[in-house]
């Protein structure tokens, strides 16, 4: 098994955040997690790339429980585990290509990290990365210029630049226009396809977990309520995962470019997702 979850959870005084989870993955995979605000998705994400504590539990990487790893060792972790945020989380007044170079500094010293030096093949492996991604041409811009769609494929660059062998993304299209949204999780999956890079995504949309997901697992109150295909991911699943009543409405929560929400739909997400 590459990855083995085993018995995790997350308590915040009295409550759960995250309830006794168990899962395994055999083999990198794109696995999109979803579920309404406060279902644990956050939190899980934050436990395995080490930004939260766990309770008790264990999560195995390759045989290694990286809830144990403390100084150095979790800090190669981390950089093998890299978090993509909703908010980006860059630099604003930074340029592009300094914000991707941010993410070799866990491997830089002190010394060269003051001055920015940057070494030339780093330099060229982050303008690799933009092109990749489509926005070399955004290098030399302050990221505070861009689009949030671009400021999200900088965050994506950054994570790149650390070479990880998973990639955790952290609700990466909730800010996001229809457009962009799609251009986000395309690139993600481009990455997991080409780079066979394992990515966990935390998503609102039952749309996007089909469309890009090989495995979806759904999270409410804490506990995994569903593990399965795309395929499997039913109205009536759905409708379990988010704890809604008939009423629940699919487009709701889509981000199809050809299915843009009423705003009776709008209205209905904003109540069902927060």
């Amino acid at each position: 098994m590459v990855l083995q979850v085993r018995n995790v959870t997350r308590l915040f005084g009295t409550k759960a955040a995250v309830n006794d989870i168990s899962f395994t993955v055999e083999k990198p995979a794109f696995i999109g997690i979803i579920g309404r605000s406060g279902a644990g998705k956050s939190t899980f994400l934050r436990m395995m790339n080490r930004l939260t504590d766990a309770t008790s539990g264990e999560i195995r990487f390759e045989g290694r429980n990286v809830l144990a790893l403390h100084g150095a060792e979790k800090r190669d972790w981390q950089s093998q585990c890299a978090m993509i945020f909703q908010q980006f989380n860059l630099v604003p007044r930074m340029d592009v290509a300094s914000n991707v170079l941010h993410g070799t500094l866990n491997r830089r010293s002190t010394l060269s990290t003051m001055f920015s030096f940057w070494p030339d093949d780093d330099v060229l492996k982050a303008l690799a990365i933009l092109d990749r991604l489509g926005i070399a041409e955004q290098a030399t811009k302050r990221a505070e210029a861009l689009s949030g769609g671009q400021q999200q494929r900088v965050a994506i660059a950054r994570a790149l630049m650390q070479d990880p062998k998973v990639i955790l993304a952290d609700e990466p299209i909730a800010s996001l226009d229809p457009m962009n949204a799609q251009v986000v999780m395309d690139s993600l999956r481009r990455i997991h396809d080409e780079d066979g890079r394992m990515v966990i995504a935390n998503l609102h949309t039952l749309d996007t977990a089909r469309r890009y997901c090989d495995r979806v697992i759904g999270m409410r109150d804490g506990r995994i309520v569903f593990d399965g295909a795309p395929d499997q991911l039913t109205t009536g699943v759905a409708r379990d995962i988010y704890g809604a009543d008939a009423s629940f409405s699919e487009s709701a929560t889509s981000t199809s470019i050809d299915a843009l929400p009423s705003e009776a739909d709008a209205e209905y997400a904003r109540r069902m997702l927060v």
